[in-house]
C-alpha cells in the first residue's frame, strides 16, 4: 500500500508545478524490555510512521515531513512554500531507478515476538551475568529490544523500492566490586537482523568479565610502548575515521581526508570495508535512503584510499556516481551521508582462534596479539573518546586494561593516557586479530599499534 501511496504524493506534487519530487516512508513497531533485580524495570511498546517529502522546483530545494496520513496535502504545500526560501543549488537532484540486489534483513522469528519472550530475555541477560562471577554485585541495566520496520522510497525518476527489516539488540552494564571496594564496570552489546544470530547468556557473561577483569586496577607510570586496541576500542576509533569518509565533510573542508584519494593514508595491513549487502547485517538493506542501490566495496585497500562515501547531492558535485551511502536520521530530516557495515578485515590466517558469539569465554592471554609482546597494554577501555576532533584527527583519551609481559596479561591498569592523531594511530597498525565483533553496524578485529607515549 505504501508504494502506491507514495507514488500519489510524487504525482501531486508534480501537478503543483515541481520539477522533481521525493517521498520518504518509514513505518516501525517496537519493544524493548529492561531487567533490574529479577523483575521488569520498564517496557515499552512503540508503533509509528512517518513520510517525508522532498521537493525541486526551479534549482531550489524543498522540504516538509507529517506523521499522519491525511496531512499529505499539507505537507506538499508546505514542501513547495519552503522551497521558495531556499537558495539555486545546481546540485541538486534525486537519483534515477537502478535495479537492486536481494539482501537478508528479515526474520520472521523476530516478527512473531511476544511480550513475555522480550521479558523472559532481558531476565535471562540479568540472571547470566550475575552467575559469571560474585564479585559481579549488580546489574545496572540489562535491555533487550526487537523492532519490525518498513521502508518505501518513490521518486519521480521512477525510483519504486519498498522493504521490510527487522532487528534485535541486547545491551548490558555491570558493577563488579572486590573486597578492597573497588568497583568496576563492564558492558557487552550484540544486534543483528536475526534473532538467532544474538547469544543472550553470552552478552551477559562477556559484560561481566569486563568488570571483574580490571578490579584492582593499578597506575603505572608513563611510558613508551605497544597498544592492542579490544574490538570494541578500535571501532570506536574507526567510528571516527567513517565520519571523514563522508564526501560532504570532504567538500566543506571539515575532513582530515580531503584530497588523498589515491594515497596510502594508513597501514598497508588495513583493508576498510563497508558493505551493505551482508548478510543479516544491522546496516544491510537493498537500498540506501535515496533509493540507491547498496554495495560491497573497499574504501581503504592495504592502506590506500580508494573512494569517499557520496550520496547523490555530493555526488553530483563531485561528477561520479552516488556509492549507496545515503543516510537519513529518520523522517524529519533530509538524507545525509553514512556507512552501511563498516568494518576492518580480519586476518584470516588465524580462523581457528576467531571468537564465536556462541564459545565460550576466551581469556585474553591467548589473543595472538598479545604473546606477540614482551611488554604493551591490552586496552579494554576509553573515556573521552567523543571529544577527538572530527576535522583534525587529533585525540586525547583515557583508558584503561591490562599490562602485558613476556606474551601474557599481569595486572590491570587504570588513569593512563594516550593522545595522538587518527591517521597516526592506523599508520601504525602492526597486527591485525581474528576476532572480528561489530557494534551495531561498525565493526573492527583487535589492533597492535606500534610504540605509543603513554602518559600517566
Amino acid at each position: 500500500m505504501n508504494n502506491s501511496f507514495a507514488e500519489d504524493i510524487v504525482k501531486k506534487a508534480l501537478k503543483r508545478g515541481c520539477d522533481a519530487a521525493e517521498v520518504f516512508i518509514r513505518s516501525s513497531r517496537g519493544i524493548s524490555v529492561e531487567a533490574k533485580d529479577g523483575k521488569v524495570e520498564a517496557m515499552e511498546v512503540s508503533q509509528d510512521i512517518g513520510i517525508a517529502l522532498k521537493v525541486i522546483r526551479n534549482q531550489r530545494l524543498g522540504f516538509a515531513f507529517t506523521t499522519i496520513h491525511d496531512e499529505v496535502g499539507k505537507t506538499i504545500n508546505a514542501a513547495i512554500d519552503s522551497a521558495k526560501w531556499t537558495a539555486m543549488d545546481e546540485y541538486i537532484d534525486i537519483p534515477g531507478q537502478m535495479p537492486a540486489g536481494e539482501v537478508l534483513i528479515f526474520d520472521e522469528q523476530i516478527k512473531n515476538l511476544d511480550e513475555a519472550t522480550v521479558i523472559k530475555n532481558a531476565l535471562m541477560l540479568e540472571e547470566s551475568a550475575l552467575a559469571f562471577d560474585k564479585r559481579v554485585k549488580k546489574v545496572r541495566k540489562a535491555e533487550v529490544g526487537a523492532a519490525v520496520t518498513s521502508t518505501t522510497i518513490a521518486n519521480s525518476k521512477g525510483v519504486n523500492a519498498g522493504y521490510e527489516s527487522t532487528n534485535y539488540s541486547v545491551h548490558v552494564t555491570t558493577l563488579a566490586s572486590d573486597e578492597n571496594g573497588d568497583n568496576q564496570m563492564g558492558w557487552d552489546f550484540a544486534g543483528s537482523r536475526r534473532m538467532i544470530d544474538v547469544d543472550i547468556k553470552f552478552v551477559g557473561k562477556t559484560a561481566s568479565k569486563r568488570a571483574v577483569e580490571v578490579l584492582g586496577a593499578r597506575k603505572i607510570s608513563a611510558v613508551k610502548a605497544p597498544v592492542i586496541l579490544c574490538p570494541s576500542v578500535a571501532v570506536g576509533f574507526l567510528d571516527i575515521l567513517s565520519s571523514s569518509l563522508s564526501a560532504e565533510a570532504v567538500q566543506k573542508q571539515r575532513s582530515f581526508l580531503a584530497g588523498k584519494a589515491g594515497q596510502t593514508i594508513i597501514s598497508t595491513l588495513v583493508d576498510i570495508i563497508d558493505d551493505g549487502t551482508m548478510k543479516w547485517g544491522l546496516g544491510t538493506k537493498p537500498v540506501d535512503d535515496e533509493g540507491v542501490p547498496v554495495t560491497n566495496k573497499t574504501v581503504i585497500s592495504k592502506g590506500v584510499l580508494n573512494s569517499y562515501f557520496y550520496n547523490t547531492y555530493t555526488a553530483k558535485k563531485a561528477g561520479v556516481k552516488s556509492t549507496g551511502n545515503a543516510v537519513r536520521g529518520g523522517h524529519k530530516s533530509l538524507p545525509g551521508i553514512g556507512v552501511t557495515n563498516f568494518y576492518i578485515r580480519p586476518d584470516e590466517s588465524q580462523k581457528s582462534e576467531v571468537r564465536s558469539q556462541k564459545s565460550e569465554v576466551k581469556r585474553t592471554k591467548n589473543n595472538q596479539l598479545i604473546k606477540s609482546l614482551p611488554k604493551g597494554i591490552l586496552i579494554l577501555n576509553t573515556m573521552g573518546l567523543h571529544t577527538a576532533n572530527p576535522i583534525s584527527g587529533d585525540f586525547s583519551v583515557g583508558i584503561s586494561g591490562l599490562w602485558i609481559e613476556n606474551g601474557e596479561t599481569v595486572y590491570p591498569i587504570k588513569e593512563a593516557v594516550i593522545s595522538g592523531n587518527i591517521l597516526e594511530l592506523f599508520k601504525k597498525v602492526e597486527g591485525i586479530g581474528c576476532d572480528l565483533e561489530f557494534y551495531g553496524n561498525v565493526g573492527s578485529p583487535s589492533l597492535l599499534i606500534g610504540d605509543m607515549d603513554i602518559s600517566a
